[in-house]
């Protein structure tokens, strides 16, 4: 396990971040809620997500989440990049370009499949800018459209 923990920012929301968040990702598991008294909200929590440990904290409206950070989720094949993007476009998320999204709570995401890298980043420099011309024009990825683009057919 790294050093180095992300501590999330949010208004007042975070025992609904960390209900979304641990129902929305299979391996998670909540380490710690703090509550300045036993009926006040919960002022920071310990989230681990996929192995990777994130600190929440209720700070109040002074500051929101923006596109200059995000959290890329390696997808294995469509279906699980089906899921994670409908699971975090739902309730109030909102779709963005290129395999990005933002969640209800305002936090983005990129929702990348493995084949990204045999496409868009792959060897071929033409089948490449063919793949990543055809992520430009997507929201959610595709993985078969990225193929197709990538071999030219």
């Amino acid at each position: 396990m790294t050093k180095i923990m992300p501590c999330l920012w949010f208004d007042d929301r975070i025992e609904q971040a960390v209900d979304f968040y641990t129902s929305t990702f299979r391996a998670t598991k909540v380490h710690q809620l703090v509550r300045q008294a036993p009926d006040k909200p919960a002022l920071t929590a310990v989230i681990e997500l996929e192995g990777h440990k994130f600190m929440l904290l209720n700070g109040g409206p002074q500051f929101r989440f923006t596109e200059a950070v995000s959290f890329m989720i390696d997808c294995q094949d469509q279906a699980e990049v089906d899921y994670f993007w409908d699971r975090l476009t739902a309730d109030g998320g909102e779709e963005s370009m290129c395999g990005w999204c933002k969640d209800k709570f305002g936090l983005s995401w990129q929702v990348a499949p493995k084949q990204i890298y045999e496409t868009v980043l792959g060897p071929d420099k033409a089948g490449a800018e063919r793949a990543m011309q055809a992520m430009m024009g997507m929201r959610k990825l595709i993985v078969a459209d990225l193929q197709k683009a990538y071999a030219g057919t």
